[in-house]
């Protein structure tokens, strides 16, 4: 049990500065922007190349590794769309008595270079994974997608805590397409579907006896989805996450 304390402990610390970071960025003046992004994908191809090499075997050090180049990755999209870069074909408010299925076309039309972006990097992770021994950057990915498209629908069907101060002044125009709502029906299934996952992975880790590696690796993945957990259930609760943050949410240059 012991042997698992360190991965919880690096990725709630990864998971918090890399945040934090992101938030700081995209509060910057906009004449900084391009070379943000810039800088950005530089580190974007470094990950896929380390994303590929530590893939190649199953040591402490290669999980780890995998882990952090999977995060820069997700960055990436992370930074490219709080910058007003990638984000969709409508960039402007939902308009007024929208409603259904009508809605739901003006929200993904306010997302869908977003959307392709992440498809594109799940595709390029896929690859770079492809027959790998370690997998835990692939894993790693693929919660942080499935429990951000869930977060995004949680906030489509209507939660009670938007969080909409995490968004910079060119993308407030978004919280048009946010409803508040004390719950909706998916909320539940979302909850109930990744506690599933979350279970057996906390197993792996703390089961006695097992390789280093898959302790590592189980830790990192059974962290990384209770953060999430812990993310949707904020959204139904009167709690605000910026304090978590506070060195991040600087005034917008």
């Amino acid at each position: 049990m012991k042997g698992a304390l360190f991965p919880f402990l690096f990725t709630i610390f990864v998971w918090w500065f890399s945040t934090g970071i992101i938030l700081w960025l995209d509060r910057l003046s906009p004449k900084y922007f391009k070379w943000i992004m810039a800088v950005n994908t530089v580190v974007l191809l470094v990950a896929f190349w380390g994303l590929n090499v530590s893939g190649q075997s199953s040591t402490v050090a290669d999980a780890y590794c995998a882990f952090c180049c999977a995060l820069l990755i997700w960055a990436w999209q992370e930074i490219a769309f709080l910058l007003g870069y990638v984000t969709g074909s409508r960039r402007t408010a939902c308009p007024d008595g929208a409603k259904g299925w009508v809605r739901a076309r003006y929200a993904f039309e306010a997302l869908n270079h977003h959307e392709l972006a992440l498809l594109l990097l799940f595709i390029g992770v896929a690859v770079c994974s492809w027959n790998s021994e370690n997998l835990t950057g692939f894993w790693t990915f693929v919660i942080l997608w499935l429990m951000r498209q869930s977060a995004k629908l949680n906030i489509f069907f209507g939660v009670l805590n938007l969080n909409e101060n995490f968004l910079p002044k060119h993308l407030k125009y978004l919280q048009t397409y946010f409803r508040r709502r004390s719950m909706n029906y998916l909320m539940p299934i979302s909850l109930v579907a990744s506690g599933i996952f979350v279970v057996p992975l906390w197993s792996g880790a703390l089961t006695e006896g097992i390789a280093s590696f898959e302790m590592a690796s189980n830790g990192i993945l059974a962290t990384l989805l209770t953060l999430a957990i812990v993310e949707h259930l904020f959204l139904v609760i009167p709690f605000q996450l910026e304090f978590l943050w506070k060195w991040g949410f600087r005034e917008e240059g």
